[in-house]
């Protein structure tokens, strides 16, 4: 599996993640692995550990995020682009693996991709002024 494609199921992930909680989260988790059928066993335990790692984070990401989102605070900001800036935020400053560039590049494609018409432009100015 690609980076990218690794990179995209995390995403998935994280916003999966905004719509269960406690107890059904783990179990979510796992019916998404039962449905991709390519995925390896690293593969699919290096999702679960950074997915993991974006949870166990997600105040201090969202006030990052907050910190340099002028009228938009994450409460505000839609499903889909609030999943995308959080992968991005956390591989901006806790994932030393992907360089700043690369992260802000792939989030803003997932952005194209997944978000709405002005989604690409937003999360790449929340994560520009993040990267100063």
């Amino acid at each position: 599996m690609k980076r990218s494609e690794i990179r995209e199921n995390i995403f998935k992930l994280v916003f999966c993640g905004e719509f269960y909680s406690g107890d059904e989260l783990p179990e979510q988790v796992e019916f998404y692995f039962e449905d991709l059928p390519e995925v390896t066993e690293k593969e699919h335990e290096y999702m679960a550990e950074k997915f993991d790692h974006i949870k166990d984070r997600i105040g201090e990401i969202d006030d990052k995020i907050n910190g340099v989102a002028q009228g938009w605070k994450t409460d505000r900001m839609g499903k889909t682009e609030l999943a995308i800036l959080r992968l991005a935020v956390y591989e901006m400053l806790y994932d030393e693996e992907v360089p700043v560039k690369v992260a802000i590049n792939e989030a803003v494609e997932l952005a194209k991709k997944f978000g709405g018409e002005d989604s690409p432009s937003f999360v790449n100015g929340i994560l520009a002024k993040l990267a100063q």
